[in-house]
């Protein structure tokens, strides 16, 4: 059964660092095996950019392993420098507390917290450290690793130039420690992070064995970085972070960042990011090649993806609203609805009164002149809230007023406006 796992980890590209692969490979034949993973609450929402460790270690749970879920109360008061020129902005306890309470409804999304005995735990570093003094921390702990060992880790080392506080080259001994408490009082064996964790791993494991008397048994590994293609960065877009919360990122929006994975990235993400067995996969590369123009692993993909972390519910008004989008019956959508599909459509803020057609187009720069609005018109280009309007002399009043605030305007196939009246 370990073997499948790792072959199909193998598979889906998802094993980057190992410390010992065929010690790890053993322990997980012979044994039931706890597994963590940690994420700082340095925001009210994780982003997808946080969930391929996640999803790595739910693989785990599904072949019978048990996944530890660490949520840093404590680590995130500091700031990770991994992967970073800059220090982070420290938060303060109540803005910590608060994220983690988020944080924890959305890992209930990816992994099973049932009472079964592979059910994932949750645990907050701030239980263990929120009463340790600095005496004993480093009585107890900075004495364990030495300064020229934390200066070879690359999460310190690269920031040696642009500038490291103390509270930051700390990090990773406290990062250790987790590592260690995990080991002692929840049998954790084996910690799994994204590449750029590989320097707090191995301190981690340094920390236990310089803490143990007896031969230990633990190991880590890493994941890769996820990147497009074209070699951008994944999980961007010209708006910013795709957030797992759907104030944050709308499930529309959710669905259609997955939707618009470009024919080279989609089957790599069907692998890293859903749960569907390898030959569904194949088969749906195999129409990537042959009918690439019906997007049938793009649809995939955004379906998987959006029912797991939104659920049946959010898919469906994902996938509501992309239909009523594709066919222009707008009709079908709900105010709120519409509020989701447009919400980043070109705005324009006028007074509110009522304004002939033609006037109106100009005034919010929809066509370009009078003599072009009219013609749009008359030709049937624009439509006012999924209603198509030919008539030059249409009066846009209070029954296209939404909420009595804002009007959605379509100019040709494709181009929505959003009108706001103020």
């Amino acid at each position: 059964m370990t073997n499948d796992l790792i072959q199909d980890l193998e598979w889906r590209g998802l094993l980057y660092q190992q410390t010992d692969a065929e010690g790890m490979a053993k322990l997980l034949n012979d044994e039931k095996v706890s597994l963590y993973v940690g994420v700082d609450p340095t925001a009210d929402s994780m982003h997808i950019g946080h969930i391929v460790p996640m999803l790595t270690l739910r693989r785990f749970q599904n072949a019978g392993h048990q996944p530890i879920l660490l949520v840093g109360g404590a680590t995130g008061m500091i700031g990770d420098p991994s992967g970073r020129s800059s220090e982070r902005n420290l938060l303060n306890e109540a803005q910590i507390a608060h994220n983690v309470n988020c944080i924890k409804g959305q890992l209930g999304r990816i992994f099973d917290f049932s009472n079964d005995a592979n059910g994932a735990q949750l645990v907050n570093n701030f239980d263990w450290f929120g009463q340790m003094t600095t005496i004993e921390f480093l009585r107890d702990y900075g004495k364990l690793i030495n300064i020229n060992y934390m200066l070879g880790k690359d999460n310190v080392s690269s920031r040696l130039d642009s500038g490291l506080s103390f509270t930051e080259f700390a990090y990773t001994i406290i990062q250790g420690m987790d590592f260690n408490h995990l080991y002692d009082n929840h049998n954790v064996r084996i910690q799994v992070g994204g590449s750029d964790q590989w320097g707090n791993i191995t301190t981690g494991l340094e920390v236990i064995r310089k803490t143990h008397e007896e031969e230990t048994n633990a190991f880590g590994f890493t994941i890769p970085l996820v990147i497009k293609s074209d070699g951008t960065k994944f999980g961007k877009t010209a708006g910013g972070a795709i957030w797992l919360d759907g104030e944050k990122t709308s499930p529309y929006e959710f669905y259609q960042f997955w939707l618009n994975t470009a024919d080279s990235d989609v089957v790599k993400y069907l692998k890293i990011f859903t749960f569907l067995s390898r030959e569904e996969i194949e088969a749906l590369e195999g129409k990537v090649e042959t009918e690439a123009h019906l997007r049938e692993a793009q649809k995939t993909l955004a379906s998987e993806m959006t029912k797991m972390i939104h659920g049946e519910e959010g898919l469906e008004q994902a996938l509501k609203i992309t239909a009523a989008l594709f066919s222009g019956d707008l009709k079908a959508l709900s105010v709120e609805e519409m509020k989701v599909a447009f919400s980043g459509v070109p705005s324009v803020e006028v007074a509110k009164a009522d304004s002939k057609i033609v006037e109106l187009l100009v005034e919010a720069k929809i066509s370009p002149s009078k003599r072009q609005a009219r013609e749009d018109v008359t030709n049937g280009a624009i439509s006012i809230n999924g209603e198509k309007v030919q008539d030059l002399e249409y009066t846009i009043d209070a029954k296209d007023r939404l909420e009595d605030s804002f009007t959605i305007i379509r100019r040709g196939k494709k181009k929505y406006f959003m009108v706001k009246f103020a």
